[in-house]
């Protein structure tokens, strides 16, 4: 699942960048295809932008993120922040990117509201600067605000493995304060067990393309939206151009994960003397931060609410001066079956992602081997653009016509370590002496885990599976590509109406496309809610289909 797509797609982006295209007439390697690429005027500056808004947000991120551990970790706003997180994260980064333009760009909400306090729109421009702004600033704040619940839900497996009581009473024994406990005691151990999730964090930043095509800059654009350009455009013969910047856009890949390798080891291991200097640790406000995040995200959906049935909304009116829901009927016949076929392209992909990741961490169990780490986040780690147009040549020579295939096998391909990665946790610390008990008693190995592991972990699969149709229905490159236009999702139809299309069908689909992962969640969270129930009246013998002979009996 991790390697061996890859391979065709790696090697047919390299031959296509060599000038090798044999359908089109191409049949002699040159470097012609590189040269074009930089020759292009401005792709220093693309590819400036991109490298910028991918560490500066990713980092930005990072260090929002140990903000608010720091400061909410073991604490009751932490329970808030745990029933938080998952309608955050069940919000995909296209409909909060179009949230994010509804409320910063020039006519959005944000400068309305500035409009009514300071008057002249011409003293809050810095606000406009936000959405489609020439240095990415925008982009840069939107994925750093987007990617901290995804670091918050890495880190509860992480903090949970450090065991941070005993660090604490430790640390405290020898006089430090929790803020110094948590700088140099939590966060060399935090930030070295980040780095799978902070790798996947800067992948996406430097080659994330719906996003920058709705908030990031056009003239010139990043770097992977300059890519994606030059494979749309309609001469083929400048294909091997396209094919030489989507090696680029890997190598640009390949020399950042090396960077952030190298800011992990100069952290933790060359300047260490912050670790050891003994002076006071910094106290960061991360309760207010967590609370201004949880706040923008909320505010988007009522916005995205009101644009859909606002009729008449002028600027600087902070509310629509006439209603009408004339838009949703326009659009509803059109939006039902985008829905379907989004729906049933994620349920099929997520479920055989599923059922890979188990038989994966069952394979691991029984013959004590495992794939390491690195290769799982292969399809995470790796910029689509690099391999999805091999894997798309590739594809026409086997069959031209199963878009719907193709599309549910390039969805399982990009699912499969988020779904992976969301059973790891649970499956390492499951108790295998409860599957060891239920063989001495003479159970069959398959029942020991129906009955058994089954019910323990059912809501940790639930929620894999939710992750895994959530990662299914934000794919647009691969949806766009292998499906070769003709299957439209939620998430296509959402980004190809940002550019210049009517707000109001745009928020529309923004609705849609945030509500459907959050239904799955939701379905997730009543499971696990349902089985504690349940387990708490199996162990008190309050079920009411628990008949006298199913109780244990005692000598």
């Amino acid at each position: 699942m991790c390697i061996i797509p890859t391979i065709p797609g790696v090697v047919g982006v390299i031959a296509s960048s060599l000038s090798y295209i044999p359908p089109l007439g191409l049949e002699q390697f040159s470097i012609v295809g590189f040269e074009q690429v930089f020759a292009w005027e401005g792709v220093y500056h693309s590819i400036g932008l991109t490298l910028s808004s991918a560490v500066i947000s990713s980092y930005l991120a990072c260090f929002l993120t140990f903000c608010i551990l720091q400061a909410t970790w073991d604490k009751p706003f932490w329970r808030k922040i745990e029933l938080t997180l998952s309608p955050m994260l069940a919000i995909p980064h296209v409909a909060f990117a179009i949230g994010f333009a509804f409320l910063f760009s020039p006519s959005g909400l944000g400068m309305r509201v500035l409009q009514g306090f300071f008057g002249e729109p011409s003293t809050n421009t810095e606000l406009a600067l936000l959405v489609k702004d020439p240095y990415a600033l925008g982009l840069i704040v939107m994925l750093a605000l987007k990617e901290i619940p995804f670091l918050l839900l890495m880190s509860i497996s992480i903090l949970q493995q450090l065991d941070i009581p005993k660090i604490t009473k430790v640390s405290a024994s020898l006089g430090y304060n929790r803020s110094q406990i948590w700088w140099k005691c939590v966060f060399p151990q935090w930030f070295n067990k980040l780095r799978f999730p902070m790798l996947a964090v800067l992948a996406y930043s430097l080659s994330v393309v719906d996003i920058a095509l709705i908030i990031g800059p056009t003239n010139p654009p990043t770097f992977a939206v300059l890519v994606w350009q030059w494979f749309n455009d309609p001469d083929l013969s400048l294909l091997p151009r396209a094919a030489a910047g989507a090696i680029v856009l890997f190598g640009l890949a390949s020399l950042l994960i090396a960077f952030a390798r190298l800011v992990e080891w100069a952290v933790l291991k060359y300047f260490r003397g912050w670790q050891v200097s003994g002076r006071r640790g910094v106290a960061l406000p991360g309760r207010s931060l967590f609370s201004f995040l949880a706040l923008l995200t909320a505010a988007m959906f009522p916005l995205m609410l009101i644009w859909s049935v606002a009729q008449r909304w002028r600027f600087p009116d902070l509310l629509p001066s006439r209603y009408s829901t004339r838009f949703w009927e326009y659009e509803w016949d059109a939006i039902t079956g985008t829905i379907s076929t989004s729906l049933w392209i994620a349920v099929i992909s997520a479920t055989i992602a599923l059922v890979l990741a188990l038989i994966a961490h069952e394979y691991r169990i029984k013959h004590r081997w495992q794939v390491p780490g690195y290769i799982i986040a292969i399809p995470m780690l790796i910029p689509q653009l690099s391999v999805l147009f091999g894997l798309q040549v590739t594809t026409l020579y086997l069959n031209s016509t199963a878009y719907e295939f193709w599309v549910i096998w390039s969805h399982v391909f990009f699912a499969f370590p988020f779904v992976y990665l969301s059973l790891d946790g649970p499956w390492r610390s499951f108790e295998p002496g409860l599957i060891k008990a239920a063989l001495s008693l003479g159970k069959s190995p398959l029942r020991s885990w129906l009955t058994v592991k089954l019910p323990i972990l059912l809501p940790t699969m639930v929620f894999a599976w939710a992750v895994g149709i959530s990662v299914s229905l934000a794919q647009y490159l691969p949806t766009l590509m292998l499906g070769a236009g003709r299957i439209s999702t939620i998430t296509t139809e959402a980004v190809a109406l940002t550019s210049g299309f009517d707000r109001r069908v745009t928020a529309i689909y923004a609705i849609w496309q945030a509500l459907l992962p959050l239904f799955f969640f939701s379905f997730a969270i009543l499971i696990s809610r349902l089985q504690m129930k349940y387990r708490r009246l199996s162990y008190k013998g309050l079920l009411p289909n628990e008949s006298i002979s199913q109780r244990p009996r005692h000598p």
